[in-house]
C-alpha cells in the first residue's frame, strides 16, 4: 500500500498510474503536482488526484512515493526544485522515454543520485495527452522497464516494480544504455518516421487530396504522429545519438529498396517484403502470447 502517492506533471501516464492504483487498491491518497491550475482542477474533477498543489516543494510533505512525469527537458529543473525537501526515505522514479539523459538531470537537480530514485519507463501510451485522456487499464500487460543505477537501493527498485505490477503490468530490469539504445531503434525512430511522412506530405500543394483519400494502412502508421510534440522535441534532444544510428541504418535500408524499385526488381522487393511480414507476424504472434498468459 503507498499512503501518498505524488505525481509530478499529471497527464495521461501519471494519470493512468494513479488511476490503475486506485483501482487495484493500492494506494490511499494522491497528491497532483503541476504547473497548470486548470489541468490539476480537471484532475480532481476527473478523480485521478484527491488533492492537488502547483508548489513542488508543498507537494513534497509527507510523500510515500513519487512520480517524476514531466517531459525531459524539466526533469532537471524539477529535481532541484525539490532536492531538498524530498523526505529521505519516500522512493522516487520516473516515466521518461529515455533513461540515461533522465538519471543525468536528477543527479544534476540533487546534486547525487538519490539511493531511493528508480529510473523507469512504461511503454505504453497513446498518441492523446492530458490528463482527459486518462484511463486506468492502460498499463494491463503492458512491459515496464526499470533500469536503477549503481547507486539505487535494491529495496527501492523492488518497491517500484511492485507498484507497477498492481497496475496490471509486466516488469523487466536492463542498464539504461541499452533500454536506450533499444527504445530509439522500437519507439524513438517509428515516431520520428510518422511525423516526418506526414510533415512531408502537409508540405505539397496537393496534401489536402492527398489527405483526402488517405486509408487505413496511412491512418494507422501516422497515428503517433499526433502525440505531444514538445515530449518528443525532448526524447530526440536526450536520445539523440542512438537516435541518429537508427536514422543512418534506416536511411541505408531505404535506399536499397528505392533502388530495388527504381530498376524493377520484383524479386529483391518480393524478398525484402517477404523478410519483413515474417519478422513483424512473428512479433504479432509474441505479443499475443504474453495477453494471454
Amino acid at each position: 500500500m503507498i499512503d501518498r502517492l505524488v505525481i509530478f506533471g499529471v497527464g495521461l501516464i501519471g494519470g493512468s498510474l494513479a488511476l490503475a492504483l486506485r483501482a487495484a487498491g493500492a494506494v490511499s491518497e494522491v497528491v497532483g503536482c503541476s504547473r497548470s491550475a486548470a489541468n490539476l482542477e480537471e484532475a480532481q474533477r476527473l478523480g485521478v488526484v484527491d488533492r492537488w498543489t502547483t508548489d513542488p516543494v508543498q507537494a513534497c510533505e509527507g510523500a510515500d512515493v513519487g512520480v517524476l512525469a514531466v517531459p525531459l527537458g524539466s526533469m532537471q529543473g524539477l529535481s532541484q526544485a525539490i532536492a531538498d525537501h524530498w523526505p529521505a526515505q519516500a522512493v522516487l522514479t520516473d516515466v521518461g522515454s529515455s533513461k540515461q539523459a533522465v538519471i543525468d538531470a536528477v543527479r544534476a537537480g540533487f546534486g547525487r543520485l538519490p539511493r531511493n530514485f528508480v529510473a523507469g519507463h512504461p511503454i505504453a501510451g497513446t498518441e492523446r495527452s492530458g490528463v482527459g485522456a486518462a484511463f486506468g487499464t492502460l498499463f494491463q500487460n503492458r512491459l515496464v522497464i526499470l533500469t536503477p543505477a549503481d547507486e539505487t537501493s535494491p529495496l527501492a527498485s523492488e518497491r517500484v516494480a511492485e507498484m507497477w505490477r498492481a497496475t496490471g503490468a509486466r516488469v523487466e530490469f536492463m542498464t539504461p544504455a541499452h533500454h536506450d539504445h533499444v527504445l530509439a531503434a522500437t519507439s524513438h525512430l517509428p515516431h520520428v518516421l510518422a511525423f516526418a511522412l506526414v510533415e512531408s506530405l502537409a508540405r505539397m500543394s496537393e496534401s489536402d487530396e492527398i489527405f483526402h483519400y488517405a486509408a487505413g494502412g496511412f491512418r494507422d502508421f501516422t497515428r503517433i504522429a499526433s502525440s505531444d510534440p514538445v515530449v518528443w522535441r525532448d526524447i530526440c534532444l536526450a536520445n539523440r545519438e542512438a537516435i541518429v544510428e537508427m536514422l543512418d541504418r534506416f536511411k541505408g535500408d531505404l535506399e536499397g529498396l528505392r533502388e530495388a524499385i527504381a530498376r524493377g526488381d520484383g524479386a529483391e522487393l518480393e524478398a525484402r517484403f517477404g523478410f519483413a511480414k515474417e519478422a513483424r507476424d512473428r512479433f504479432s504472434n509474441s505479443m499475443q502470447v504474453q495477453l494471454d498468459q
